[in-house]
């Protein structure tokens, strides 16, 4: 049972994770019966040592397990207010990755010019008047603070930007289809330090937007950006609470001794 301290959280649900179990291959129990809320327009950190299950638990969120057979989810990540279980059969993973967007640990733009590289999920989406999408590419590049440094070269290869730029021009690509939910997956680890504060800078401004959920193995990143964090180990989630509460007050001797450096 995951343990949560704090007087009760006040903030709308916007996505709950109920008795979630995963299997990579139908046979490696790679999550155990995780139980943890997201709260709308808030930042959420899972943190915990390599192989505990972070971004396995992030995939989940936006179907990725789907793309490899044999792989197994049982229980749900129930999608508020429409209370949608995300991971139903039912429900096309092509939508889901529409209304979820994803931040991948490299940057990873398309071979293609920054214009389409912001575009490409709208004309997936069946989206072709110009007009609107060249208004949700300048909204994306807007809302990723890189408009006012590509405005005037929209047509070269997103590939020739910085590598701090190519990851905003990431986050542009995973705004542009207005995502209620954006993941981000340790999206700092390959970028140099001034590059990684304006990315944390970003997802500061982001959150009056947008929800966030982020793998991050940095403590201190994981202190400055995230409203709540989950801890999770060995698979299962061993403690849920505000971040600060998380990092000063844990209610878990486990908890305690990963974030002080202690663990192990």
């Amino acid at each position: 049972m995951v343990e949560t301290t704090s007087p009760t959280l006040e903030k709308r649900i916007k996505a709950a994770v109920n008795y979630l179990n995963f299997y990579y291959g139908g046979k490696v129990h790679a999550l155990k019966d995780i139980m943890m809320p997201v709260y709308e327009k808030q930042v959420t950190a899972l943190i915990g040592p390599s192989g505990c299950g972070k971004t396995t638990l992030l995939r989940c969120f936006n179907r990725m397990h789907d793309l490899y057979p044999g792989n197994k989810y049982r229980g749900e990540i129930s999608l508020e207010p429409d209370g949608i279980n995300l991971l139903d059969k039912k429900v096309d993973p092509i939508e889901v990755r529409m209304r979820i967007g994803m931040v991948f640990q490299r940057p990873n733009p398309f071979p293609k010019s920054i214009y389409e590289n912001v575009a490409y999920g709208l004309r997936v989406r069946g989206e072709n008047r110009r007009r609107i999408i060249d208004d949700k590419v300048e909204k994306a590049l807007r809302s990723a603070a890189l408009w006012d440094e590509v405005k005037d070269r929209l047509q070269d290869l997103g590939t020739n930007l910085s590598g701090g730029q190519q990851q905003r021009l990431c986050i542009a690509r995973a705004l542009a289809t207005e995502p209620e939910i954006v993941l981000f997956d340790e999206p700092t680890s390959a970028l140099d330090p001034i590059a990684t504060t304006s990315i944390e800078e970003l997802i500061e401004e982001l959150k009056q937007q947008v929800t966030i959920l982020i793998v991050t193995h940095s403590m201190q990143q994981a202190a400055r950006v995230s409203d709540y964090t989950a801890f999770m180990y060995l698979g299962e989630l061993v403690e849920f609470d505000k971040t600060e509460m998380i990092f000063n007050q844990p209610s878990k001797k486990q908890t305690a001794d990963y974030v002080s450096g202690r663990f192990g």
